[in-house]
């Protein structure tokens, strides 16, 4: 994780935390009371997101409900698409009946990756099942495959499993247009267009890093999946109920 929370020592912001300070501005403008969850735990497969945690969301009676899942699913040796777009047009369905907006968000498109380019078919179809739910059900839809700018090395951490801050940031925005939240930010595009060519380095030296990132990163991540475990395992949720929204301090959108 690379996107500090200066509000918190310890821990970190995601494209949802940013998204959320960003809505409360919004609603402070129109003289209107915000709360925010967030039930999120890095590595938890689908049945973990349209089970406890859905049922935690739909106990606070909330008016949005952000629908991530199915990623982690993919990840793993085997995989069921047509089980995983059932069990999310199930989640989607309960929720907009209780009359909350819905919104879904797409894998990145992995054709640059190494490591998870083999999965892109896997990806495109679930994105594609997630096209096809929101249609369905009138649910917003935050389309990462098509926000070519985070295809850029540097708008993910180390890991490059995470997102940087700026890559956050970015996310957050289109998260934003995604919602019809047309801020002056969001109008700006300059989160759309691509950072400025990164000078390339030695040969040897991408080398190097590429080794030092598969012995630190992508060993032990390769590890959990044919273990079955998470690096999320025994993590808790990072916002369990309601609370007013941003912190003091908390950085722009």
């Amino acid at each position: 994780m690379s996107d500090p929370d200066p509000t918190r020592p310890g821990s970190y912001l995601g494209w949802a935390d940013r998204l959320a300070t960003a809505l409360s501005r919004l609603a402070a403008d129109a003289g209107a009371e915000f709360k925010y969850a967030n039930l999120a735990v890095r590595g938890r497969t689908l049945s973990d997101v349209v089970g406890a945690q859905l049922q935690a969301a739909l106990a606070m009676g909330p008016d949005l409900v952000s629908v991530v899942g199915g990623g982690n699913d993919i990840l793993r040796p085997s995989v069921d698409l047509d089980a995983i777009a059932a069990s999310l047009d199930e989640a989607v369905s309960r929720i907009r009946t209780t009359g909350a907006d819905v919104l879904m968000a797409t894998p990145t498109d992995t054709r640059d990756s190494g490591l998870f380019k083999p999965l892109r078919p896997r990806h495109a179809i679930h994105t594609a099942n997630i096209f096809s739910i929101a249609q369905r059900h009138g649910a917003h839809v935050l389309n990462l495959w098509g926000l070519e700018a985070i295809r850029d090395w540097r708008m993910w951490s180390e890991d490059r499993i995470h997102l940087s801050t700026q890559g956050h940031r970015r996310v957050a925005l289109a998260a934003l247009e995604a919602l019809g939240r047309h801020t002056p930010e969001v109008l700006d595009d300059a989160w759309r267009a691509p950072l400025p060519p990164a000078e390339r380095a030695l040969r040897r030296d991408e080398l190097r890093e590429h080794l030092r990132w598969v012995r630190t990163h992508a060993a032990p991540w390769v590890q959990r999946r044919v273990q079955g475990t998470s690096s999320g395992d025994h993590l808790s949720a990072k916002l369990p109920t309601l609370v007013p929204w941003p912190p003091r301090d908390s950085p722009p959108t």
